[in-house]
C-alpha cells in the first residue's frame, strides 16, 4: 500500500526531528545544493557525526536526487556500507518502504573509488583497465627487487632497507612535497641517499608499468593527475552533483588535491571532520586541510560546528577540553552533554610501571564485579610496547585480554599464497607474484622462479611459455599439476577458480607449515568470501583494499571466556568507545612522546592524541602516572631509573579539572614506610603456595 499524500508530507516534516538544531543545521545547508559554496561540519568527538552524515544523504533522497550522482567517501568500505544502509532505512521510515530508490553507486573509500574511476577512464589516460593492485608488502618486494637489480643491495655502506624505501616513497607521493624535503623532516638518516633513491624510485615506477600493476599510492597518484586535465576533470567532477567526505581531518594532501580539481568552486562539497582527532600524520594525513578548508576554494566555505556530546559525562568532558584548549591553532568548540556526573577524571600517581600493571589489574577487577564487563573497559597507550608489563601481569592473573594492531588477514602468508595465485592469473606480466607462485613448487628457488616468471611475463601467450618451459628435475613431479591449475583458472569461471585454486594448495600447505588445519580454515573462509564478489578482478582489488581480519590470528579474541579485556594503542581506539577508560604513562617522554617533540607540528598532534584517548570514556577515565622508569639494560645491575613528569598537555593551570590520587593507598599504620608500600612481591607466599 503506497502512503498518502498527506502521509508523506508529515514523513518529510518530522524526517530531521531526532537531530539538535546544530545537526539539522547541517543537513539543510548541505542538502540544499545550489551555487552555495563548500560546507565544512566540524564534528566533536561523540557529537552524532555518523547519524548527522547518514541524514543528509537521506535528505539528498528524499529531496529527489539521483543516488548514481552521489559520491561518498569515508576511510573504510564497512563504514560506507553502514552510511548507505542507515541513509536508506531513515529515508524509507519517512515517506515508506522503497522510497530511497536504488542504493548508492559510488559510495566507498578513496583508494576503491580511485581504482573505478581509474579503470572506467584507463583509455583516456593511456593505462591498461586490467592492472591488478599491490598491496604493501607485494609493493616492499618489488621496491627490494629494483633495489638489488640497480645494485643497492651491494654496497660498502648499508643502503635503506626495502620497507623503509617504500615508506619514503609513499611520504613523497601523498604528501606531495620534494624528496630532499621529506627526507630532511621524517629520514633524516637517509638523506645522504637522496640520488640513489630518486633513481630507484624512477625504475619502480617503471617496472610497475612494465608489470601493470598498481600498488595504493598509484590509486590516489593517478587519479589525482588525471583531474589536472582540466576536461577530465569536469568529466569526472560532473558525475556527480554531491560529494561528500568523511574524517576529512584524516586525508592527505593528494587527497585535497582530488577534491579540489573536481569541485574547484566547492559547490556540492560536504566534508565532515575534527581537527581535533588529526593523529595520522605517519600516514602523511595533515591537519592543514582541514583548517584550511574555509579559504580553499573559489567560493568561502560556510562551517557548521556539532558540540553536544552524548558519549561521556560533563566532568570528563571539562578535562578533555582544557586539554585541547591549550592548543596552538584549532576550531574553537567546547563540548557539552546532559550526561552529570560528581566524578572527575582522575590522575592516579604510582610507583612505577609494575605498580601502574598492578593498579589498572585491581581497578579493571574491581569494575568487573561492579557490573562494567571487561569488554566495556579498555587500556589505551602511545605506543605498543608501553603495554607490555601489563599484559605480563594480565596473564599471570589469567584475565583474557585482546591487544588491537595483530597481524591482517592479508599478511599471513597462507592468504597471500593463495591470493598470489589468482592475481598472476589475473596479470601474468606480476612478476613479484609469479615470484612468489612458483616458489611454492618444491623444487624451484629464486633463480628458476626467475627464468619462468620472465618467460610468462616477456611472452604473449603466458600458459604456452610456461607449458614449454623446462623445470629443474625436483620440481618436473609436479610441474603438470601446476600447468593443469593454470590453465584451469583460465577457464573455470568465477568462484569455481578460488576452489581449483585451494584444492592445488592444500597438499602444499600440509608440507608448508606445521599448523596447516588452522590455515586451511582461514582460506575456506577466503573461499567463502569469494562467492560474495562478481569477478576475479573486483574480488582482488576490493579485497586488497580493505582487508578483513583473520580467524587464526594469535592477536585475535581469546576463545577460553566470552569476555575480554581490550587493550590498544590511542590511534587504534579512533572512533571507539567503552564506559571505562585507562591511558597509561600520561607523562613526558610517553605523552607527547619523545620521538614527537621534534617540531611544534610534532607536538600538536601529540596534543590531540591525548585528546582522543580522553574522548573515548562514557563514565570513567583513569590517567595513571607511573613516577620513575627503569633504564633500559640496567635493571638485573641495581635500582637504576629516572624519573618521569607528569605529561606537559596537562599543566597546572588546569588540575583543577582532574581528581588527584596515589596508589597504593597509604594503610591504617601512619608512619610507617613498610606499613604505607610494603614488597612490591611477596615471594614467602610463593614458596608456600607452590605445595599446597
Amino acid at each position: 500500500m503506497e502512503p498518502s499524500p498527506d502521509s508523506a508530507a508529515r514523513g518529510r516534516s518530522d524526517f530531521l526531528g531526532s537531530l539538535n538544531e546544530a545537526q539539522r543545521r547541517a543537513v539543510e545547508l548541505a542538502a540544499a545544493g545550489g551555487d552555495a559554496g563548500p560546507l565544512l561540519v566540524i564534528a566533536g568527538a561523540g557529537s552524532g557525526k555518523t547519524n548527522t552524515l547518514a541524514h543528509l544523504v537521506a535528505q539528498l533522497l528524499l529531496n529527489g536526487a539521483d543516488p548514481r550522482r552521489i559520491l561518498l567517501l569515508t576511510f573504510s568500505r564497512r563504514a560506507a556500507r553502514e552510511m548507505t544502509r542507515r541513509a536508506e532505512r531513515i529515508a524509507a521510515a519517512a515517506i515508506g518502504t522503497g522510497a530511497a530508490g536504488a542504493a548508492l553507486d559510488w559510495a566507498g573509500t578513496f583508494h576503491g573509488i580511485g581504482a573505478r574511476l581509474l579503470r572506467d577512464h584507463a583509455h583516456a589516460i593511456g593505462i591498461d583497465p586490467a592492472f591488478t593492485i599491490h598491496d604493501r608488502e607485494d609493493s616492499a618486494d618489488l621496491m627490494n627487487l629494483v633495489r638489488h637489480e640497480l645494485g643497492f643491495s651491494n654496497l660498502p655502506r648499508r643502503f635503506p632497507m626495502k620497507g623503509t624505501c617504500l615508506a619514503i616513497y609513499s611520504r613523497t607521493v601523498n604528501s606531495e612535497a620534494a624528496l630532499e624535503d621529506v627526507l630532511a623532516a621524517a629520514f633524516p638518516w637517509c638523506a645522504e641517499w637522496e640520488e640513489e633513491l630518486r633513481s630507484l624510485f624512477a625504475a619502480y615506477v617503471e617496472a610497475k608499468q612494465r608489470q601493470n600493476v598498481l600498488d595504493y599510492d598509484d590509486l590516489l597518484l593517478y587519479w589525482a593527475q588525471m583531474v589536472a586535465e582540466p576536461a577530465i576533470a569536469a568529466e569526472v567532477g560532473g558525475q556527480f552533483d554531491h560529494l561528500l567526505v568523511d574524517e576529512y581531518q584524516d586525508t592527505n594532501s593528494l587527497q585535497a588535491s582530488i577534491l579540489k580539481a573536481m569541485k574547484p568552486d566547492g559547490c556540492g562539497l560536504t566534508v565532515v571532520g575534527d581537527d581535533a582527532q588529526s593523529i595520522y600524520s605517519f600516514r602523511s594525513a595533515t591537519v592543514r586541510n582541514i583548517l584550511d578548508f574555509p579559504t580553499a576554494f573559489a567560493q568561502q566555505g560556510r562551517v557548521v560546528t556539532l558540540d553536544r556530546n552524548y558519549r561521556s559525562t560533563q566532568p570528563i568532558l571539562a578535562a578533555a577540553n582544557a586539554v585541547i584548549g591549550l592548543a596552538r591553532e584549532r576550531f574553537t568548540k567546547n563540548l557539552w552533554t546532559e550526561r552529570t556526573s560528581g566524578e572527575r577524571p582522575r590522575l592516579v600517581s604510582v610507583r612505577d610501571e609494575a605498580g601502574q600493571a598492578d593498579f589498572v589489574v585491581a581497578k579493571v577487577l574491581e569494575s568487573r564485579e561492579g557490573g562494567i564487563p571487561l569488554k566495556a573497559q579498555a587500556v589505551l597507550f602511545r605506543a605498543s610496547h608501553h603495554s607490555g608489563p601489563l599484559e605480563v601481569e594480565l596473564t599471570r592473573r589469567n584475565i583474557p585480554f585482546v591487544k588491537f594492531g595483530g597481524l591482517k588477514f592479508l599478511e599471513a602468508a597462507h592468504i597471500k599464497d593463495v591470493l598470489s595465485i589468482l592475481r598472476w592469473a589475473e596479470n601474468p606480466r606480476d612478476r613479484v607474484t609469479g615470484f612468489r607462485v612458483l616458489q611454492l613448487l618444491p623444487g624451484i628457488g629464486p633463480a628458476n622462479a626467475a627464468k619462468a616468471v620472465d618467460a610468462a611475463g616477456s611472452a604473449g601467450d603466458a600458459l604456452k611459455a610456461l607449458t614449454a618451459f623446462a623445470p629443474p628435475a625436483r620440481a618436473a613431479a609436479d610441474w603438470p599439476a601446476f600447468i593443469g591449475l593454470m590453465a584451469d583458472l583460465q577457464r573455470a569461471g568465477w568462484p569455481a577458480e578460488i576452489e581449483r585454486a585451494r584444492r592445488w594448495y592444500e597438499p602444499h600447505l600440509d608440507r608448508l607449515y606445521e599448523d596447516a588445519a588452522l590455515r586451511r580454515a582461514d582460506i575456506l573462509q577466503l573461499e567463502q568470501i569469494a562467492a560474495g564478489y562478481g569477478s576475479r578482478e573486483k574480488f582482488l582489488t576490493e579485497l586488497t583494499l580493505d582487508p578483513p581480519d583473520a580467524t587464526s590470528d594469535e592477536a585475535g579474541v581469546p576463545l577460553r571466556d566470552e569476555d575480554y579485556l581490550i587493550l590498544s594503542t590511542i590511534h587504534s581506539a579512533k572512533g571507539q568507545e567503552w564506559t571505562s577508560v585507562f591511558v597509561l604513562n600520561a607523562v613526558d617522554g610517553c605523552i607527547p612522546s619523545d620521538l614527537g617533540t621534534g617540531t611544534t607540528e610534532d607536538l600538536e598532534e601529540e596534543r590531540r592524541l591525548l585528546y582522543v584517548a580522553m574522548t573515548r570514556a562514557k563514565d570513567d577515565l583513569h590517567l595513571v602516572m607511573p613516577q620513575r622508569f627503569f633504564t633500559h639494560g640496567q635493571a638485573a645491575r641495581g635500582d637504576r631509573h629516572v624519573y618521569a613528569a607528569r605529561t606537559r598537555f596537562i599543566p597546572d593551570a588546569i588540575l583543577q579539572a582532574f581528581e588527584l590520587s596515589a596508589w597504593p593507598r597509604a594503610s591504617a599504620a601512619p608512619g610507617s614506610e613498610g606499613a604505607r608500600q610494603g614488597p612490591a612481591v611477596d615471594i614467602r607466599e610463593r614458596m608456600r603456595a607452590m605445595w599446597r
